[in-house]
């Protein structure tokens, strides 16, 4: 096998992605997702060792820099909104669509928890991309939702550690070191990028990966998911990567350019079209359970906290997105035996159709005014936040 080749032929695949990513003005990770389906059916497109470890660390890098993105004084100044909006996205998405894949379809008890946990996410990915082009990054409202997007998608990283992990020595080992490294890298990472910053070299970067790597290796001895780790260093270096948009800059070029096109190409290699004809009711349904399952945990919350009906709307639509996790959990139980390729399909496809159509409708119906809103340091951020959203409304 010609390494050469088969590296040209997955990069290209990529730059097509891209194009038409650009063409169509929709999420990269969508095209990328679209063209590996084509490729896995049409050219038959198949994953070696090497790219299955460069696949492999482009969804741990990117789950670090989702949880890179998150700004920890936005998170504690929305604290509650976050946590409540955030935990009961996780928690009846997940229960519905267990019980929908378990009772209703009777897949086995782990491909049903596999599809509990991959259609109970949101997509950090697309949620920030629309904040960002939309400038609702700035407002109380967007940044709201960034937090909630994290908690939600914090509470299906853990579960898809937790009920899938081994639980042996390894694993308290894995939980043990974790919460050492967790805790000991802000401290030393502070120290260490100011003494080390701005070489070419890029030691900051480096050492990153060395973490992750570490990490990454325990979970896969405690026969847990490498992401968990990474979306929690991810969180705890969020305010040094926040304070250094050079090297965040850096690092997502890394990601999107080299490693995740691998990962979003492969997850889209192993869709097949014949599994998708088979099962168009089973997609059908199980989407109306996600988007079912948002809306009534997610409204009745936004709406208790006085967002107003607008920014509600627009909040619960963009909670019921889903990508980029949904397509880990899917792809994390499809390379460990627990769903077969058919409802590799069927969750892959729900994942897909979760990050367009709801996204399309908050944006054309129901996306808020843009009103920048200067924050003030301290305790009278928190205090301000629900009168801002009302406001906003």
């Amino acid at each position: 096998m010609n390494i050469w080749l088969v590296a040209s032929l997955w990069v290209g695949l990529a730059l097509v992605a891209a194009m038409f990513s650009i063409r169509l003005g929709v999420s990269v990770a969508l095209t990328e997702i679209g063209v590996g389906v084509l490729a896995g059916n049409f050219l038959h497109l198949a994953p070696n060792d090497w790219i299955n470890f460069l696949a492999s660390f482009g969804s741990v890098l990117l789950t670090f820099l989702a949880g890179a993105e998150i700004d920890p004084v936005v998170l504690r100044a929305n604290l509650k909104e976050s946590l409540t909006i955030g935990f009961i996205a996780f928690l009846i998405p997940v229960v519905g669509a267990f019980s929908a894949a378990y009772w209703v379809f009777h897949w086995d008890l782990h491909a049903a928890e596999i599809a509990g946990i991959a259609l109970s996410t949101t997509s950090v990915a697309v949620v920030y991309a629309v904040m960002i082009e939309s400038g609702l990054n700035e407002t109380e409202i967007g940044k709201v939702i960034l937090s909630a997007c994290f908690v939600n998608d914090l509470g299906t990283v853990v579960a898809l550690g937790l009920i899938f992990a081994n639980y042996n020595r390894w694993l308290l080992l894995f939980v043990v070191v974790t919460a050492l490294v967790v805790w000991l890298v802000p401290r030393f990472a502070k120290w260490y990028f100011a003494k080390v910053g701005n070489r070419v070299s890029e030691p900051e970067i480096k050492f990153v990966l060395f973490v992750l790597f570490i990490l990454g290796g325990l979970a896969a001895l405690a026969q847990s998911e490498a992401v968990l780790p990474a979306y929690l260093i991810g969180l705890v270096l969020a305010g040094l990567f926040l304070h250094n948009q050079v090297l965040m800059h850096r690092m997502r070029a890394i990601a999107f350019s080299v490693l995740t096109p691998f990962y979003f190409l492969k997850a889209g290699s192993f869709v097949s079209f014949k599994a998708l004809l088979a099962g168009v009711f089973i997609i059908a349904a199980l989407f109306f359970v996600k988007m079912a399952t948002k809306i009534a945990g997610v409204l009745p919350c936004a709406l208790g906290f006085d967002f107003g009906r607008r920014n509600a709307a627009y909040t619960t639509l963009l909670m019921a997105t889903g990508l980029t996790f949904g397509t880990i959990s899917a792809l994390f139980g499809l390379t460990h035996g627990y769903i077969n390729q058919s409802q590799y399909t069927v969750l892959v496809t729900v994942v897909i159709l979760s990050a367009v159509v709801p996204t399309l409708i908050a944006e054309r119906y129901f996306r808020p005014e843009r009103r920048k809103k200067p924050r003030l340091p301290g305790p009278s951020v928190a205090a301000s936040s629900v009168q801002d959203l009302r406001r906003e409304a």
